[in-house]
Order: structure tokens, then C-alpha cells, then sequence
């Protein structure tokens, strides 16, 4: 069995990072409306994008475009009230 290449780390990258966020939800240390829980998953979803579009995983790369998409609208909308609330 040969070294993990560069594909391969960020590719277990995406999936430690999905696990890590939804693990530390489950046991209550993360919120699902905070940024660290959007952000690990949103890492998770980038890294498995550029896994997929090495290996030509259709489907893969969708789901997590969509996955992202949705991490970054909740980032988005939490940085929007928040500034608005600020400027109150």
C-alpha cells in the first residue's frame, strides 16, 4: 500500500470535518446555529468537492456544492444580522 496523496488527505479532511461537526452537535459542545458548526462543514464540504472532482464523482461533487451552499447562506445570514443588529 502506497502514501496517501495530497487528493487523498483533503479528501479525509472533508470527512473528519463532517464527522468532528456533527459529533461535537450531538454531544452538545457546538450549536447548530454557530459559525463552527458551519464552518467545519463547510470545510468538510470543500475538501470532498476537490476529492470528487478528481475522481470524477458526479453526484459527490452535487451534494456537497449543496452542502456548501447552505453553509455559506447560514454564515451569510448570521453575519448580516449581525451587523445589523449592531448598527441599531
Amino acid at each position: 500500500m502506497g502514501s496517501l496523496n495530497w487528493i487523498e488527505v483533503t479528501g479525509w479532511l472533508g470527512v473528519l470535518s463532517y464527522v468532528l461537526a456533527y459529533l461535537l452537535l450531538t454531544i452538545g459542545v457546538l450549536k447548530s446555529s454557530g459559525y463552527r458548526f458551519h464552518i467545519l462543514n463547510m470545510i468538510g464540504a470543500v475538501s470532498l468537492i476537490i476529492y470528487s472532482l478528481e475522481y470524477g464523482d458526479k453526484p459527490n461533487v452535487a451534494v456537497n456544492v449543496i452542502w456548501l451552499m447552505i453553509g455559506a447562506l447560514a454564515v451569510g445570514r448570521k453575519l448580516i444580522r449581525g451587523a445589523s443588529v449592531r448598527n441599531q
